[in-house]
């Protein structure tokens, strides 16, 4: 059953073997040269399912990955039962004990060179009492402080968007949390998100 059409890929619900599975299918691009476009399609599914293997590996909870079907640019992994952080903070009297979590995540992800790209709380699910993070096919492997801050940005501008009578709060409680994950790098981070949010101002007055 098709659930969701992305700019890049679908995702199906599925049953694989006896097991709820999600395929992610990275769909041709009829305006991309054929070989070219089954090299990035074939390199975004190998490069995602690293990722999320490695997250995994380093204790941040990612779907299983079952099957990496190269030849059909597919990802065969576990589907998470469970509410997106989306719907649970407009319900939850415990949001600031997610945010606590969430910022130990992404702190996580930065100690180990791991960037998500898609930091928003559609692609957080709370399950069994974990918050797991999906959707890493717009991240990457990187130690730039420029691409934490970077990633810190999305993050904070997704809160902003869809929570945003609580967005302030909700994203010092991530910050809180990042910083004592992230130990001496984070300060530098912070600065570099602020410095961010000053360029993305700046643009804004120069286009007004």
């Amino acid at each position: 059953m098709l659930i969701k059409k992305g700019a890049e890929a679908y995702l199906y619900k599925e049953t694989w073997y006896g097991k709820q599975i999600i395929r992610k299918f990275r769909r041709p691009k009829n305006y991309r040269i054929e070989a070219l476009d089954q090299q990035i399609r074939t390199y975004r599914t190998i490069h995602e399912a690293k990722l999320l293997a490695e997250a995994r590996r380093i204790g941040v909870s990612t779907p299983i990955i079952y099957q990496v079907d190269i030849p059909n640019t597919t990802i065969i992994m576990e589907y998470i039962e469970g509410e997106r952080i989306k719907e649970l903070f407009l319900n939850s009297n415990n949001s600031m004990e997610i945010c606590k979590k969430i910022g130990y995540l992404v702190g996580r992800l930065h100690n180990n060179g791991i960037i998500h790209g898609d930091l928003t709380t559609s692609n957080m699910i709370l399950s069994r009492g974990k918050i797991i993070l999906i959707d890493f096919g717009l991240g990457d492997f990187s130690n730039s402080i420029e691409d934490f801050g970077i990633d810190l940005h999305l993050l904070r501008r997704a809160l902003q968007s869809t929570h945003f009578k609580n967005a302030k709060s909700y994203f010092q409680q991530i910050k809180n949390q990042y910083l004592i994950e992230m130990e001496t790098k984070g300060s530098e981070v912070i600065d570099r998100l602020d410095e961010i949010l000053n360029r993305g101002r700046y643009v804004i007055r120069q286009k007004e």
